[in-house]
C-alpha cells in the first residue's frame, strides 16, 4: 500500500468566511474523508494546498514542504484519497493513500498494551499510599 499520513498546519488563522479551524478541526471524526484545494494565487505560497473537512471548512494547509509534491501529483492527475486522523497541536494529521488505494488510518497502542521503556529519562512513579 502507498500511505502516509501529513501534518496540517495552520489551524489559528481564521478563515475567510468567519468559520474557525480549530472548532471544525474538533467536529472531524476519525477515517472522515478530507479535501485539497489547490491556491496558485496565495499570496504566502503558489504552492499553497488547502486541506478541507467534509463539511466543506477549511482545516488548515499541508506543510511547505510537502505542498509542491502534492500539488504536483493533483496536477498530473495521480489519484489521491486523504481521511482525517488526528487533531495535532499545530492542527491536524491527515492519513492520505496514492494511485486508487484507500487510506488506512495506522493502528493505536490499546490502554491495556505497556508503555515503551524510558531510556534517556530518569523516573521515577509517585508511591502509592494506602488510604487510612
Amino acid at each position: 500500500m502507498k500511505q502516509m499520513s501529513l501534518h496540517v498546519v495552520g489551524a489559528n488563522h481564521p478563515n475567510a468566511d468567519g468559520s474557525n479551524r480549530r472548532f471544525e478541526i474538533l467536529l472531524c471524526a476519525l477515517g472522515e474523508r478530507v479535501e485539497f484545494v489547490a491556491e496558485p494565487k496565495n499570496p504566502a505560497d503558489p504552492n499553497a494546498i488547502a486541506v478541507f473537512s467534509s463539511r466543506d471548512v477549511q482545516i488548515g494547509y499541508l506543510t511547505a514542504d510537502r505542498a509542491p509534491w502534492i500539488g504536483g501529483m493533483l496536477r498530473n492527475g495521480r489519484p489521491i484519497e486523504a481521511i482525517f486522523q488526528t487533531a495535532t497541536p499545530v492542527g491536524a494529521a491527515i492519513r492520505i493513500a496514492f494511485d486508487g488505494d484507500c487510506p488506512v488510518l495506522p493502528a493505536t497502542r490499546s490502554s491495556s498494551s505497556p508503555l515503551p521503556e524510558l531510556t534517556d529519562v530518569e523516573f521515577w512513579p509517585d508511591e502509592v499510599y494506602p488510604d487510612d
